[in-house]
C-alpha cells in the first residue's frame, strides 16, 4: 500500500467547453453534443430516484501503476530533482523517482508520527550532518519512537544515499517513523519504526536580497511540541501561507509571553543599535544548527571589532522592531537579511553588513570548515 499521486482529475473539477447546442446542426453529422450521459459510461440511480454516475476506475497491476506513476512524474513541473531515496521498508537505495513512496499505512502519513532533519551538501561534503543526527535522534526519543539502528548505522546509510545520488551540491533529508502496520492511533501495531532518506537538488538560484515578514497570527505550538522536529508540519505551513498572502517571506512566531520567538522553520536574530547580535532563547522553540552555529562563528566578528557581543536571551518585540539588523537564519535560507516587519521598516531598509558578514563565515564555514562540521561523501 503506497502513496500515489493523483492521475487524473475529478470529474467534478474538469471543466468542459459546452457551446451553444441551438447554434449547432447535428442532424448530418455523426458528432454528438456533449451532454453528462455521454460523459459517463455508466448511470446508476439512488434510492430517492437521483442519477448517479458511474465513474470507470481501471484496476491496475503493479507494473501499470508503477509506469503510471513515471509517466506522472514526467509532467511535474518543480525545481527540485529527486536523486536518490533510502527506504528501510524495502531495504535499500532507489533513483527512480516512481519507487520514492512510502506505505499509506505508515503513521507519519495517517497520524503524523514521526521527525525528519537535514543536512547540506556542498562540494561533496555533508555539512553539519552530526549535528543535525543527534538532534534527529533526540526528536525521535521525546516522540517515542524506538529507532531501528544504532546511530552509527544511520549515519552510513545517509552518507551512503548521498554517495549514490551523486549530488555535491544539494540537501539531504532524512525521517523516522513509527512505522507501518494499521490504521490505528497508537503506535502499538506498528511493525516496525522505519526511516527514510532523499537527496534533493534545488535548481533555484540563490537569493539573498532583504525580505519582509509579518507577525503571524496562526497560533505557535506549545514548547513540548515546539522543540521536538516533527513531521507535524501544518501550523509551519499554514504560517507561510499566511506570509505570502501578505506579499510578505516569513511570519515570525511569539511565544505566550509575547517575547520573539521564531519563523516557520528558521530561528531569527537581531543586531542591536549597540552592535550585539541577539538571539531569542531555545527553550521554547527548535534549537537550530545553523543558529548555533552562526553564534561560534560570530565570535570572529567581535575579535574584528564589527560586534560589540553576542546575547541569548528574551527579546521584546518592541526591542526587535528598533533592531539595526534582523536577519533570518537556516539551514535552507542560510542567513538572509529582514528589512521590513510588519509595517516597520528594519534599521535603514537595507541589507545590514552584519548580516552579510555572517552569510559569508556560514559559506566559508560550508566550504573549508573543520572536519567537525564537513563530512566527507566518498562517491
Amino acid at each position: 500500500m503506497a502513496s500515489l499521486p493523483t492521475l487524473t482529475k475529478p470529474i467534478s473539477e474538469t471543466s468542459f467547453f459546452l457551446p451553444k447546442l441551438s447554434n449547432l446542426d447535428f442532424s448530418r453529422s455523426k458528432i454528438r453534443p456533449l451532454t453528462r450521459s455521454n460523459v459517463f459510461k455508466n448511470s446508476n440511480f439512488s434510492s430517492d430516484g437521483q442519477c448517479c454516475p458511474t465513474f470507470d476506475v481501471p484496476l491496475l497491476s503493479c507494473s501499470e501503476v508503477i509506469e503510471r506513476m513515471r509517466t506522472s512524474r514526467e509532467g511535474y513541473k518543480t525545481k527540485q530533482l529527486y536523486l536518490a531515496m533510502y527506504s528501510s521498508v524495502f531495504g535499500g537505495i532507489t533513483t527512480d523517482t516512481a519507487a520514492m513512496v512510502i506505505p499509506m499505512d505508515d503513521h507519519m502519513v495517517h497520524r503524523g508520527h514521526g521527525v525528519f532533519d537535514t543536512a547540506a551538501i556542498m562540494d561533496g561534503y555533508l555539512y553539519e550532518l552530526d549535528q543535525h543526527l543527534d538532534r534527529f535522534l533526540g526528536s525521535a526519543t521525546m516522540a517515542k519512537i524506538q529507532i531501528p539502528f544504532d546511530r552509527e548505522s544511520i549515519r552510513q546509510i545517509l552518507i551512503r544515499t548521498v554517495s549514490v545520488s551523486k549530488c555535491r551540491k544539494g540537501s539531504l533529508r532524512y525521517w523516522l517513523s513509527a512505522g507501518p502496520g494499521d490504521f490505528q492511533l497508537s503506535s502499538s501495531g506498528c511493525h516496525q519504526a522505519t526511516l527514510y532518506a532523499i537527496v534533493i537538488k534545488d535548481q533555484s538560484p540563490p537569493d539573498h536580497r532583504g525580505i519582509k515578514v509579518v507577525t503571524s497570527s496562526i497560533p505557535i505550538k506549545p514548547p513540548q511540541f515546539a522543540v521536538v522536529k516533527s513531521v507535524n508540519y501544518l501550523p509551519n505551513a499554514l504560517s507561510k501561507m499566511e506570509a505570502e498572502e501578505n506579499d510578505a517571506y516569513a511570519a515570525i512566531w511569539l511565544d505566550g509571553d509575547g517575547f520573539v520567538a521564531e519563523g516557520p522553520n528558521m530561528n531569527v536574530a537581531f543586531v542591536t543599535k549597540e552592535k550585539d547580535l541577539l538571539m531569542p532563547c531555545f527553550d521554547k522553540i527548535l534549537s537550530g544548527c545553523t543558529a548555533k552555529r552562526v553564534l561560534v562563528l560570530a565570535e570572529n566578528l567581535v575579535k574584528e571589532g564589527k560586534l560589540r557581543g553576542i546575547r541569548v536571551e528574551n527579546v521584546s518585540v518592541e526591542d526587535a522592531k528598533r533592531a539595526d539588523e534582523m536577519m533570518l537564519i537556516g539551514s535552507g535560507i542560510l542567513v538572509r537579511s529582514v528589512v521590513q516587519w510588519d509595517e516597520e521598516i528594519i534599521g535603514n531598509g537595507r541589507e545590514g553588513p552584519v548580516t552579510q558578514a555572517l552569510l559569508n563565515l556560514i559559506l566559508e564555514d560550508m566550504k573549508s570548515g573543520p572536519p567537525t562540521v564537513r563530512v566527507p561523501v566518498p562517491y
